[in-house]
C-alpha cells in the first residue's frame, strides 16, 4: 500500500515522503529525476534534491518512478492526448468546408454512398453517419511528428515538491488534518479519508471530528477494528450504515443499503441505544430521514435484539408508530402565533447553528424593531456555540443581501447542480444587518490564534474560503467556487479528456463569448470551428478505453471580442460525467511564439475532475479586467442539460444567466479572514517573492516559498480549510 499512500500525501501536501533507504551517491540520479519532473512543470525543493541526492541510486530511482506516475495523473499527461485536426491549432478548416469534405468522402466510398444520398435527399443528414467525422484519422505519433518541441517560457507552470517527513509521519498528519477539517471534504477528499482511515483510525485521532460526514468514514474504519464509535446522534449511525453500504453519507442522494453481519447489527443498534437513553429528545432527528431509516430498520432487525429497547423507539418513529415533537413543528409554532423572539430563543438553546441559518427569515418576519432587536440579541448570544464555518457562511449571506447581486438569487447544491431565480425577498433591515456582521466578525477574530509575524501573498487575497470542499473540484490548480486568479498569458488553450465505461460517450468542448450585458456574441464548438481569435480542435464522438479522447479550443485573448469567455463541456450522448472511467477538464497558459503539442503539460495552469450531476458542465469564466487584462472566477457548477444532444447553441442563455449571478455575487474571500488575522499579528507584511524572513511567520499564499523557518505555519490552497475557525 506505500505507493497509493505516498501519492495521496503528494497529491494533498506537495510534499515528497523521504524514502527509507541505505545512504549513497544519488546526485547524478536525483538531477535525472528534477529534469524529468521540469518536463510536467514540477520541480525538486532545494532540501529535498540535497537529500535525495544523499541516497542510493537504486532508491532515488524507485522514487522518482512512483513520483513521476503522480504528478503526471496531476497535470492530465498520464493519458494520450490526440486531436482530431493533426495539425491543431494550424490548418483547422472552415465548419461548412470541413462538413462537406466528409459528405464527398461519404459519397465515393461505397459503402455509405446509398445512406448518404437518401439522407440528402430527406434535406437532413446526420454528420454521426458520415465514415470520416468523430473518429482520429491519425494515430497519437503521426500527431506527435506533426508539431515542433515546446520553446520553454518563464511563464510556464513550475510546482515545487517539498521534502516531506517519513512516510508513516506524513500519513498520520494527513489523516488529522482530512478527519479534523472544520469544512467538508469534497468526494475525492471523502474516498481518500477512507483510505487513511483504514491505517490511522487505531493510532493518533484529532481532539475532534466536527463534520458529520467525516465521521461516518471514520467510524466505518473503527467499526472494522473493533474501536468505539464515535456517535451522537441517530443519523450519525444512519450515516455509518451508508458508509457501510458505500452510499452517500451526507445523506443527500439515497443509498441502498446493504445486508448486515450480525456483529455489526449488534454495534449499530448498541450505538442508537445509547444515543437515546442518554438523550430521548434526539428521536426528533429521525423525521428529518423517515424512510432511510425504515430501510435501515430492514437491515438491522430490531425486534432480534430486545436488550435495546431505546433503538426499537428509533424504528418505531420512523414508521409513524410513536409520535415525537421535533423542534422545526415547535419553531412554526411559535412564528405562526407571531412570536418570533420565543421562535429565535428556542432555537439558540436548542439549535444556534440553525438559528444563524435561519436569521434572514426571522428579521424579516418581525413586526418592528423590539423584535428584530431581540432576535439579533438571541444571535449574538447563540455565536459563540456555533461552527466558523456557519458564522463565515452566514457573514457572506449578509454581504449579499445588497447591492448588484441582490436581484437574483443563486442556488447550488452540494453536488454543483445551480440555478438562479429572481430575489422576491424583502430586504433586511439595515441596522441589524451591520449589527451582525460586526458581531460575527469579532466572533471569528476570537477564535483566531496569534499569527506573529503574518505573511502574506497577495496573489491568494481574492482566494475565497473554502466553506466546504463541494465547492471545488479535485484536481491540480483548482480554487473554490466565486475565487479569483490572474490569466497571464496570449494563448489560452482548454482541454476536456474522457474515457467512456461500456457506452459510446460523446463530450463536447464549447465556449461562448459574452459581452457586457451577459449577451452571446460568438462560440467556438463542432459547429463553429473559427472564430474571432480562435479554433477548435474538432469534435470525437466515441471515447473507448484504454486512449479515450481530448478536444482542445485554443483562443488569443488579445483577438477575442467580449468581456467573458464561458468553456462548457457538454454530454452530447452516452454517459454522463460520473458514469465514464474518466474525465476531466482544463487550461493552459502560453506565450504567443510558444509552440508544441496540442497537450504540453508544463503550461497546464489547471485541471479538475469533472464528476457532477448533470449534462453541462461549467468549470469557470474568464473575465476581462478593466485595464484590459484577463482573470480567471471559479464556478464548479452543472446545469442539468437534456438526457442527449446537448449543444452550446441551445444552453447559452441559461449559461449567460448563471455566470451573471455568480460573476457578481460577493464571495468571502481570504482578504477577509486576512484583515481579521492582522488585528492579532504583531507584524503584517506582504511577501514581494523574494526571500522569506528569517523567523517563523504564519505565510498565507498560493504556494509555499523556499527558505520558510522550519518553524512556520503555512496556508495554501492545499490546506487553505485549516485557516477556517472550528
Amino acid at each position: 500500500m506505500e505507493r497509493p499512500l505516498e501519492s495521496l500525501v503528494v497529491r494533498h501536501t506537495l510534499r515528497l515522503p523521504v524514502p527509507s533507504g541505505p545512504a549513497g551517491q544519488g546526485a547524478t540520479a536525483a538531477r535525472q529525476f528534477d529534469a524529468a519532473l521540469l518536463s510536467v512543470g514540477f520541480k525538486l525543493s532545494a532540501p529535498l534534491l540535497e537529500h535525495l541526492s544523499g541516497l542510493a541510486e537504486e532508491t532515488v530511482v524507485e522514487t522518482a518512478s512512483r513520483t513521476l506516475e503522480t504528478v503526471r495523473e496531476m497535470t492530465g499527461d498520464h493519458v494520450a492526448h490526440n486531436a482530431y485536426f493533426k495539425d491543431f491549432p494550424a490548418n483547422v478548416p472552415d465548419t461548412f468546408d470541413f462538413w462537406m469534405a466528409c459528405v464527398r468522402e461519404a459519397l465515393s466510398d461505397d459503402a455509405t454512398r446509398g445512406s448518404t444520398l437518401a439522407q440528402l435527399r430527406t434535406g437532413v443528414l446526420d454528420l454521426l453517419t458520415l465514415p470520416s467525422y468523430g473518429n482520429y484519422r491519425h494515430t497519437y505519433e503521426e500527431m506527435l511528428a506533426a508539431h515542433e518541441e515546446l520553446i520553454a517560457a518563464a511563464g510556464d507552470r513550475m510546482t515545487v515538491l517539498h521534502r516531506g517527513g517519513p512516510l508513516a509521519e506524513e500519513v498520520t498528519a494527513l489523516y488529522l488534518a482530512l478527519a479534523g477539517s472544520t469544512t467538508p471534504l469534497g468526494e475525492e477528499g471523502l474516498c481518500d479519508l477512507g483510505l487513511l482511515a483504514g491505517h490511522c483510525a487505531d493510532g493518533p485521532q484529532p481532539p475532534e471530528i466536527p463534520v458529520r460526514e467525516n465521521r461516518a468514514v471514520v467510524n466505518r474504519a473503527r467499526l472494522g477494528l473493533g474501536a468505539e464509535l464515535l456517535v451522537d446522534t441517530v443519523t450519525d449511525v444512519l450515516r455509518l450504515a451508508c458508509a457501510l453500504s458505500d452510499g452517500d453519507v451526507s445523506l443527500t442522494e439515497p443509498t441502498r443499503l446493504k445486508s448486515l453481519s450480525r456483529p455489526v447489527r449488534r454495534s449499530l443498534l448498541a450505538a442508537l441505544d445509547a444515543v437515546v437513553a442518554a438523550s430521548p429528545a434526539k428521536l426528533a432527528d429521525v423525521t428529518a430521514h423517515r424512510e432511510e431509516f425504515k430501510r435501515l430498520g430492514e437491515r438491522l432487525h430490531p425486534h432480534e435484539y430486545p436488550r435495546w429497547p431505546h433503538a426499537a423507539r428509533v424504528f418505531a418513529v420512523a414508521r409513524g408508530e410513536q409520535e415525537v415533537r421535533t423542534l422545526e413543528s415547535r419553531v412554526e409554532e411559535l412564528l405562526g402565533s407571531g412570536d418570533v423572539p420565543g421562535a429565535a430563543r428556542l432555537l439558540a438553546t436548542a439549535a444556534p447553528g440553525r438559528l444563524l441559518r435561519s436569521l434572514d427569515r426571522l428579521l424579516r418576519s418581525c413586526p418592528g424593531p423590539e423584535e428584530r432587536a431581540a432576535v439579533t440579541a438571541a444571535a449574538e448570544e447563540a455565536a459563540p456555540r456555533v461552527s466558523g464555518r456557519v458564522l463565515l457562511s452566514v457573514r457572506e449571506h449578509l454581504r449579499n443581501r445588497g447591492g448588484a447581486a441582490a436581484a437574483r438569487r443563486i442556488f447550488v447544491n452540494p453536488r454543483g447542480r445551480a440555478w438562479v431565480g429572481p430575489d422576491t425577498r424583502a430586504p433586511l433591515p439595515a441596522a441589524e444587518a451591520a449589527r451582525l456582521a460586526g458581531s460575527l466578525d469579532a466572533e471569528v477574530l476570537r477564535r483566531l490564534p496569534d499569527p506573529g509575524h503574518l505573511l502574506l501573498d497577495p496573489a491568494v487575497l481574492d482566494v475565497a474560503l473554502p466553506l466546504s470542499g463541494k465547492a471545488t473540484a479535485a484536481g491540480l490548480g483548482v480554487l473554490p467556487r466565486g475565487s479569483l486568479s490572474p490569466v497571464d498569458g496570449e494563448l489560452l488553450r482548454f482541454f476536456v479528456h474522457w474515457t467512456q465505461r461500456e457506452h459510446s460517450t460523446d463530450y463536447d468542448l464549447s465556449a461562448v463569448m459574452l459581452d457586457g450585458a451577459y449577451e452571446t456574441l460568438s462560440w467556438l464548438s463542432y459547429t463553429a470551428l473559427q472564430t474571432v481569435g480562435g479554433e477548435h480542435s474538432g469534435d470525437i464522438t466515441n471515447a473507448p478505453a484504454p486512449d479515450g479522447a481530448s478536444e482542445f479550443i485554443n483562443l488569443r485573448l488579445d483577438a477575442v471580442r467580449g468581456e467573458f469567455i464561458v468553456p462548457q463541456v457538454n454530454v452530447f450522448s452516452g454517459e454522463g460525467f460520473e458514469q465514464v472511467a474518466e474525465s476531466f477538464f482544463g487550461f493552459m497558459l502560453r506565450d504567443g511564439e510558444q509552440l508544441g503539442r496540442p497537450f504540453e503539460p508544463r503550461t497546464v495552469r489547471m485541471k479538475s475532475e469533472l464528476r457532477g450531476p448533470g449534462r453541462v458542465a461549467l468549470p469557470l469564466v474568464f473575465l476581462r479586467g478593466a485595464d484590459g487584462g484577463w482573470r480567471a472566477k471559479w464556478l464548479h457548477v452543472y446545469l442539468r442539460g437534456t438526457p442527449s444532444a446537448n449543444r452550446v447553441e441551445e444552453n447559452r442563455a441559461t449559461v449567460g444567466t448563471l455566470v451573471h449571478g455568480i460573476v457578481e455575487r460577493e464571495y468571502l474571500t481570504v482578504r477577509h479572514l486576512a484583515g481579521l488575522l492582522a488585528r492579532r499579528a504583531r507584524t503584517t507584511e506582504e511577501w514581494d517573492g523574494g526571500d522569506p524572513p528569517e523567523g517563523p511567520v504564519t505565510y498565507i499564499g498560493l504556494e509555499r516559498p523556499d527558505g520558510l523557518h522550519p518553524d512556520s505555519v503555512v496556508f495554501t490552497p492545499e490546506n487553505l480549510r485549516a485557516l477556517i475557525p472550528g
